[in-house]
């Protein structure tokens, strides 16, 4: 089954969409097998990472953020705001799709990492299938 959710990102940061994730895989009615999520944009990724302690996010966060910084002189893709080139680069080194085995039990959470300061719109894919 392919699903297609729209996720809200009122800002730049990780915002957790485990549950979004698993009532897809729940009204796909899948009980063993392999679920896919994609993120169809290039200025935000997807990360499975610790839930349970906010300050795992607030971490990864910062220590993006200081390894790819705005206003490089350098960059030449600028005509989307001084975000938008980083929210690139940021994006390519982290992942678009992860892939988790459906199985009982519990796992980290998911999460979508929103790269840009602007309050977005995204749309993931769902793919489960055993």
């Amino acid at each position: 089954m392919i699903k297609q959710l729209s996720i809200s990102a009122p800002c730049q940061g990780l915002h957790e969409i485990t549950r979004e994730i698993a009532a897809a895989v729940s009204d796909s009615g899948l009980q063993e097998g392999l679920c896919t999520v994609f993120i169809k944009h290039t200025s935000a990724s997807l990360i499975i990472q610790e839930n349970a302690d906010p300050s795992a996010a607030r971490d990864l966060e910062q220590w993006l953020n200081r390894l790819v910084s705005e206003n490089d002189q350098r960059y030449t893709h600028t005509s989307e705001g001084p975000d938008d080139m980083p929210a690139h680069i940021k994006s390519t080194l982290t992942a678009t799709s992860v892939s988790v085995p459906v199985i009982n039990g519990t796992w980290q959470g998911l999460f979508l990492w929103e790269h840009r300061r602007a309050n977005m719109q995204r749309t993931v894919i769902v793919h489960t299938g055993a």
